[in-house]
């Protein structure tokens, strides 16, 4: 078992910058084979696939934040990090942390350890 937890939700206004964390425990001694990614999901809409990262380091990240948010991790530290720059108020949303054992799936339905979410608002 993976016990992801996020931390670094917040308030900004727009433009600002936010970098939220996710910690794994549980599963550590493999944690360097895990496909990691960050969903949000906002009021009235659909879950959407912000960013994710693969064993290898291999990145893909929404047309929606590209060019703005970076997604990267530490092994070392078991730690998932989504850096945020130049929010928009449709970036506003719960942000969850996924990972599972392997290659990255095509759908969030594929992440088998999920977070409790961390909320970011962005106000105009």
């Amino acid at each position: 078992q993976v016990h992801p937890v996020e931390s670094g939700g917040g308030s900004v206004q727009a433009g600002g910058s936010l970098r939220l964390s996710c910690v794994a425990s549980g599963y550590t001694y493999r944690y360097n084979f895990l496909c990691m990614g960050w969903f949000r999901l906002a009021p009235g809409k659909e879950r959407e696939g912000v960013a994710a990262i693969d064993s290898d380091g291999s990145t893909i990240y929404a047309d929606s934040v590209k060019g703005r948010f970076t997604i990267s991790r530490d092994n070392a530290k078991n730690t998932l990090y989504l850096q945020m720059n130049s929010l928009k108020p449709e970036d506003t949303a719960m942000y969850y942390c996924a990972m599972v054992s392997g290659l990255c799936p095509r759908t969030a339905e594929g992440f088998t350890y999920w977070g409790q979410g961390t909320q970011v608002t962005v106000s105009s």
